[in-house]
């Protein structure tokens, strides 16, 4: 789809979706570290729910996502940013969301292959399913084990992915000084970034 000419900012619904994916993922990540730290018990069974309900809701949020840029394309990159800039922009911009759709996936194959067999109620109120097949299988307990595995390099992945994109907004408003980083925050925030890369 060709992209408006004039379009500058991403629309209200795009910005709306970044920003509340990026708050569940650092939820996410927190829950996740600190239910590991803690005992078996009702704490940390409390906070497994939570945590996949997070990790459920980002995946559907990321796929919400991706099917609003399909139907409404992001403004173009500056004029003035380097090919090889633009090109690891892109990829970065897809692995992201590789990583925003593959994380919470394995993590539904953790619990669908869980000798445990722990049913999954989002936020408490909505049942969520197993996946297919997985809860039968004789190696059941092989496979969830490799899927934490995976899951455990997944978060860093993303942990890392994400920071390189927080750290190349910064670089883009302070030391580029484009729009890269303002036509993804809320309007009401432009204006006080804008004047603290005025400032000497």
């Amino acid at each position: 789809m060709k992209k408006p000419l004039n379009k500058i900012q991403y629309d209200p619904v795009a910005k709306t979706l970044h920003w509340l994916i990026a708050l569940a993922i650092i939820g996410m990540l927190a829950l996740g570290w600190i239910m590991q730290a803690l005992p078996n018990g009702p704490d940390k069974f409390s906070l497994f729910q939570w945590h996949k309900s997070v990790g459920i809701t980002i995946m559907l949020l990321a796929v919400a996502r991706l099917l609003w840029r399909w139907r409404h394309p992001p403004p173009s990159l500056p004029l003035s940013m380097p090919r090889w800039e633009k090109t690891a922009a892109h990829a970065g911009h897809i692995l992201l969301y590789v990583l925003m759709i593959a994380m919470p996936f394995v993590g539904w194959v953790i619990v669908s292959a869980s000798p445990m067999n722990l049913p999954t109620i989002l936020y408490g109120c909505v049942p969520w399913p197993h996946l297919p097949f997985l809860p039968e299988m004789a190696n059941k307990g092989e496979i969830g084990h490799g899927a934490a595995k995976v899951h455990g390099y997944l978060a860093w992945m993303i942990v890392a992915v994400a920071s390189g994109h927080f750290i190349a907004a910064l670089k883009h408003h302070f030391i580029d000084r484009d729009n890269v980083l303002t036509r993804m925050m809320p309007q009401f925030l432009n204006g006080f970034l804008n004047r603290m890369r005025g400032l000497k």
